[in-house]
């Protein structure tokens, strides 16, 4: 037992009840104090009520106006001792708080305005009788704990002259086991304790039933996998399968030129794309019929295409580049597909990489979710109806498309939904028909007609999560307790809401 315990339960022994322990232990910390109420309670030596009071201490201002006045007073002084003021100067003769004084004597009917912009004091504050100063006697009956009105705590609070204090007090009586004695009850029933049978003298402190244990500390899922999962289950249900994405760094040419993208597009700026400085560069495909392919449909064209009439080169196209999108991985697959052309729906999620400044709703590495779609003499209809049902899936209904550009898609088109949250159409996807630029050189018949999709896998779990800053969700920022702490994801409704 230490020392304030036993003077705990002295005190308690000699008054029968102790009505304020800040009264009888004046000078000890009230958190001193409740620690030792809270283990002697527990003990059942005592029980006690906790009583919370506010006063309060004036601040840095507060202090000021007690010793030298208030605002208001000093302006009607100096506009005593010159007869005039300019209001320009108000600030300059009595500093920032100069117009406090000002909106204040103006409310007392101390001072008037003249034509020339002057103050002068009006035939109220001439009689010095008049001029009480308020403030400061409210803030001398704060300093003595005097009762007031508590509009006017609120009006001094509000003008950060005075700083509330919270105070513990406590009211003690005696447990059902008082006494001047601290036995330490037992926690558990031992081995030695049976041996001996010191169990049966024993006092035991009780069980309590209703606890709950501590959590054993394990791995969780990071919310954007969480999502991912979902992504994948709704693809695989509708069919699909999932693309090989694995591969991070992509030649110039899987990511852009097999796309249709010219080599002088800004896309493929050191501004906006990622590139790898050791090793810069890669094989292109062996397959010589498609590259020449590419090399004609982008200098003078080819498949009823005029091309974009400049000289390919094949350097351009080895360079090693983070890939900026996972499209690059279904142009391989499509080049594949070209040797046993059949309808085909595959998707992939993964990361993407791009150059860009990182602000809260962008990072320079994210995830896209893509689908891809081969079929014959498929149309623009059937891309939008396909839209509809996949995101149907997730929960999101009532789209709308808007024509848009992309060098790889024709016709092109972004999709939108409406976001209760934010009352507006937001944009949560893009979508296409890929060229007969990009597929043709590959071997792809003609009838054999491609949709493709994408859209950022972090947006919805933002949206999931309500989480308002990506830097939250994604990188070196992200809380631990929010990974372990936030249950699966459920692509039902709730999704934008």
């Amino acid at each position: 037992m230490s020392a304030f315990q036993l003077e705990v339960l002295k005190q308690l022994d000699i008054l029968g009840e102790i009505k304020s322990t800040t009264a009888v232990f004046a000078n000890v910390n009230p958190q001193d104090v409740l620690s030792v109420l809270n283990s002697l309670k527990a003990h059942g030596k005592l029980t006690y009520t906790k009583n919370e009071t506010i006063t309060y201490d004036l601040s840095e201002e507060g202090n000021n106006i007690l010793n030298n006045g208030s605002h208001e007073v000093k302006l009607v002084q100096l506009i005593n001792d010159m007869g005039k003021l300019q209001i320009k100067d108000v600030t300059s003769k009595l500093g920032p708080n100069g117009k406090v004084g000002q909106a204040r004597a103006f409310k007392n009917g101390w001072i008037i305005k003249t034509k020339e912009n002057e103050l002068e004091l009006s035939d109220k504050a001439k009689d010095p009788s008049a001029i009480v100063d308020e403030t400061k006697d409210i803030l001398e009956k704060i300093i003595k704990n005097e009762p007031i009105d508590n509009k006017i705590i609120a009006d001094l609070k509000k003008r950060k002259l005075i700083i509330p204090k919270k105070n513990a007090d406590f009211s003690v009586i005696k447990g059902p086991d008082f006494s001047l004695d601290l036995i330490k009850s037992e926690t558990d029933v031992t081995s030695d304790m049976i041996t001996s049978g010191s169990y049966k003298d024993a006092k035991f402190k009780p069980y309590n039933f209703n606890s709950q244990g501590i959590d054993p500390q394990s791995g969780a899922l990071h919310p954007l996998n969480k999502v991912r999962e979902e992504f994948r289950q709704i693809f695989f249900s509708m069919g699909f399968t999932e693309m090989p994405s694995n591969q991070y760094v992509e030649t110039g040419f899987w990511n852009f030129d097999a796309l249709y993208v010219p080599q002088q597009h800004p896309a493929r700026d050191l501004q906006d794309t990622f590139y790898i400085k050791d090793p810069s560069k890669s094989d292109l495909p062996e397959d010589k019929v498609y590259m020449n392919n590419i090399k004609a449909v982008h200098e003078e064209g080819k498949f009823d295409s005029i091309g974009y009439r400049y000289n390919w080169k094949a350097e351009e196209s080895q360079k090693l580049v983070l890939r900026t999108h996972t499209t690059a991985i279904s142009a391989a697959m499509l080049h594949k597909l070209a040797k046993d052309p059949k309808p085909t729906r595959l998707f992939s999620i993964d990361r993407v990489f791009r150059n860009e400044a990182v602000d809260a709703t962008h990072l320079a590495e994210f995830h896209q979710v893509e689908g891809v779609l081969a079929d014959y003499n498929i149309t623009l209809g059937d891309l939008i109806k396909f839209m509809e049902e996949f995101f149907a899936k997730m929960g999101v209904t009532g789209l709308r498309f808007k024509p848009t550009y992309n060098p790889y898609t024709e016709p092109s088109m972004e999709i939108f939904s409406w976001h209760e949250g934010l009352g507006k159409w937001v944009e949560i996807g893009n979508s296409g028909m890929f060229r007969p630029e990009m597929l043709e050189p590959m071997g792809l018949p003609r009838d054999l007609r491609v949709l493709g999709w994408g859209l950022s896998l972090e947006r919805p779990t933002m949206i999931k999560y309500k989480v308002q800053n990506i830097r939250e969700l994604l990188g070196h920022k992200v809380s631990l307790d929010f990974i372990e702490s936030n249950p699966a994801a459920r692509l039902d409704e709730d999704l934008y809401e």
